[in-house]
């Protein structure tokens, strides 16, 4: 019999929270972890008391034919790693030097590379988490550490960033 590893582990609990999506471009799912415990889980959703995609049966962004890792400023929902900060906040959970772990799927259920957009790396670098580790389409997993985001920022532009969410599901 063999264990999962921690990060395995975790990344499973965070697939299971992303099918509460209710984008219907994809479906991710974040917990944050620190020592050892969860503090806090996100999923893709809109915004508290508001419809989101399931409820009005249509994707805006789609209906605009936005591609993958665009204009996030329309779209209903707030990505899971997003929902995973503030639930944090709202529960008065501390994420400092936690770790984040990030789960994704596209709409025919096959995994894809999770990886943060700009957004959700601002958010997290700010908010001080120590790594992220993202689902990868090939099945894996991949870990950031977040000081190495912080370094490539400072010596070269956000945009230079090799890992940009949105990239494989662009090709599809």
């Amino acid at each position: 019999m063999s264990r999962p590893s921690k990060d395995r582990y975790y990344l499973n609990i965070a697939k299971e929270i992303a099918q509460r999506s209710t984008c219907l471009r994809v479906k991710f799912g974040a917990i944050v972890v620190k020592d050892d415990v969860i503090v806090a889980t996100g999923y893709v959703g809109a915004s508290r008391k508001t419809k989101d995609c399931l409820e009005r049966g249509v994707c805006l962004r789609d209906q605009e034919k936005i591609p993958h890792g665009q204009r996030y400023e329309l779209c209903r929902s707030v990505h899971a790693e997003m929902n995973c900060l503030i639930n944090a906040a709202r529960s008065g959970a501390k994420a400092l030097e936690g770790d984040m772990f990030i789960y994704g799927e596209n709409n025919q259920g096959k995994v894809i590379d999770a990886f943060p957009c700009f957004i959700c790396k601002k958010m997290i670098i700010n908010t001080g988490l120590n790594r992220v580790v993202c689902s990868t389409k090939d099945g894996d997993f991949k870990i950031f550490n977040i000081q190495d985001w912080v370094k490539d920022w400072q010596e070269k532009d956000i945009l230079d960033d090799k890992y940009q969410y949105g990239q494989d599901q662009n090709l599809i």
